[in-house]
């Protein structure tokens, strides 16, 4: 049996218990609710990066170490960081490609880089002249340059004159038409001084080809396992028609409107540009119809390439199309 607790006693007298004491105080909630009284200014948000201070990784096409290039907002500033890191004279840079070093054309450097790309420049190579009847209208070439003063061979038609040469190939600089010297020259220039050459007449085209190693066909070396991340940035780093340089995120409805200009330049001129292109892309910012455009176009540094009505009716479909996500 369990028996009821009894209080002390002392002699006859009850020993009453002590009353508890006070509560302490909450230091902590009042150092909280004095903390959240005190007016503070949020942090200030970082300022963005400069287009200068991005590094991007580089490399020679035909072998190199690797070097490290910032500081510059255009193609030719970016040939001559290059050439100043790898010591040679940058009229020897013919065009560079993004994440390989191969010559493919669906990764020429055009008006954009994307932050993480890997910069692979290709030098001048073995110069060949090739003699060739003018057998068709058209002789199967599409035209790009490098912003520099050269330009190359960037698409051959499948089945056209140029096609059945094999030493006339897609990277080949076009240095000399019937002893013209082509270095200087935009692409439109080139490709109409192609186009206005006689059917059924004969003419010698002088090439300079990208320089080749003997390991052209093997990438860079990576360790096994490891995943390669370079161009799968999200961030740009775009060249202006102002010269400036700005990063911006990757946009696909202006990705999707470039490869429609390209196009439609490649129709109508023989040329495919991609700074060219996000130029006119620019252009058409803020403008609703085709006839602010084509005045844009007139009054903007794009009259020398001297685009037809029907030119700039055709890029404007293109452009609207983008818009619409068609």
């Amino acid at each position: 049996m369990f028996r009821k607790n009894k209080q002390p006693k002392l002699g006859n007298k009850a020993i009453a218990p002590k009353p508890s004491a006070p509560p302490l105080p909450n230091h902590d909630e009042e150092l909280l609710q004095k903390y959240n009284s005190v007016p503070r200014e949020r942090p200030a948000a970082p300022p963005p990066q400069s287009p200068n201070a991005i590094v991007f990784h580089c490399q020679l096409a035909h072998g190199s170490p690797t070097g490290f290039i910032s500081g510059f907002s255009n193609s030719q500033q970016l040939y001559e960081r290059i050439a100043a890191t790898y010591d040679f004279p940058v009229s020897e840079i013919l065009f560079c490609t993004l994440n390989t070093h191969k010559v493919d054309m669906k990764c020429l450097l055009g008006g954009q880089i994307g932050l993480e790309d890997f910069i692979f420049a290709h030098k001048k190579g073995r110069p060949k002249e090739v003699e060739l009847v003018k057998s068709d209208d058209a002789l199967g070439l599409t035209i790009t340059d490098n912003g520099a003063g050269y330009a190359f061979i960037k698409r051959i038609k499948e089945g056209s004159i140029v096609d059945k040469i094999p030493h006339i190939q897609v990277g080949d600089h076009i240095e000399r038409l019937d002893g013209q010297n082509m270095v200087g020259k935009r692409h439109f220039e080139v490709a109409k001084i192609l186009k206005e050459i006689p059917k059924g007449s004969t003419f010698t085209i002088r090439l300079v080809e990208p320089l080749k190693s003997g390991f052209s066909n093997i990438g860079v070396k990576t360790k096994k396992g490891a995943k390669t991340n370079y161009g799968s940035g999200k961030e740009t780093l775009r060249f202006k028609a102002d010269g400036k340089a700005e990063i911006e995120e990757r946009d696909d409805v202006m990705d999707a409107g470039l490869e429609k200009i390209n196009t439609i330049l490649e129709n109508f001129l023989g040329i495919n540009d991609s700074e060219l292109a996000s130029q006119i892309w620019e252009k058409a910012q803020g403008k609703e119809n085709s006839m602010d455009f084509a005045e844009a176009i007139d009054n903007s540094d794009l009259e020398e390439f001297g685009f037809t009505d029907d030119l700039i009716i055709e890029i404007w479909g293109a452009i609207t199309d983008a818009r619409a996500g068609r």
